[in-house]
């Protein structure tokens, strides 16, 4: 039997279609539409490559991920603030301070009364048998080592208010031998001298209270963290 005339837009098998229309897939086969995985035998894309609607996943940055910063703080390695000082804390420097305060006050005190200055000088002179010239020498030098001690004692009281606990042991062994030696001569102190005197003593309880003690062991932590 013979078959019927075919169609002469539909080609025979293994035929090519007609210049400009699409080529059809093979017997089975279905073209993978837009989005879609390729057939068998066709190549996917790579890992990282663009494919047809497919996206991959992001390759990893060259150097690999940051590393952790040390000590697991992911937060920027900030060092930690520094902790509220108790009260104990700031009235007992605060009576340091008053006391070197006082000092500075005598001193100008007694500078002010001229005429006083030079009939102590004269006395002095007498009793010791040196010149008032001798004299005066010997009472600037000591109002220069006395000024020098009161910026050193300062410079103490800065550290203290950081939070150095040395400071503070520095603060106990100088106060202690002032007020040791105002009360070995409680009988000649004037009125600012035994101020000064009941304001070290106060310095020195306070810095010793238990509020001031945690304080300093904790900034002493908090540094040695840093």
């Amino acid at each position: 039997m013979t078959s019927g005339p075919q169609d002469p837009q539909q080609g025979g098998y293994g035929q090519q279609p007609p210049y400009g229309q699409p080529q059809q897939p093979p017997y089975g086969q279905q073209q993978p539409g837009y989005g879609q995985q390729p057939g068998y035998g066709q190549q996917q894309p790579g890992y990282g490559q663009p494919g047809g609607g497919q996206g991959g996943y992001p390759a990893a940055p060259q150097g690999g991920y940051p590393a952790a910063p040390q000590g697991g703080d992911w937060g920027g390695g900030a060092p930690a603030a520094p902790t509220e000082r108790p009260t104990t804390v700031k009235a007992g420097i605060g009576a340091f301070l008053a006391n070197i305060v006082i000092g500075l006050l005598g001193l100008l005190l007694a500078f002010t009364d001229m005429d006083q200055y030079r009939a102590d000088l004269a006395d002095a002179s007498n009793q010791t048998g040196l010149t008032e010239d001798e004299i005066s020498s010997i009472v600037s030098v000591t109002i220069g080592i006395t000024l020098l001690i009161m910026a050193a004692f300062a410079v103490v009281l800065w550290f203290a208010w950081k939070g150095h606990n040395w400071a503070r042991i520095v603060l106990w062994v100088l106060g202690g031998i002032s007020v040791l030696f105002g009360l070995l001569g409680a009988g000649a102190l004037d009125f600012l001298s035994l101020v000064g005197l009941l304001l070290t003593a106060a310095g020195i309880v306070l810095l010793a209270l238990k509020p001031s003690n945690e304080w300093y062991r904790a900034e002493g932590q908090r540094r040695a963290r840093r």
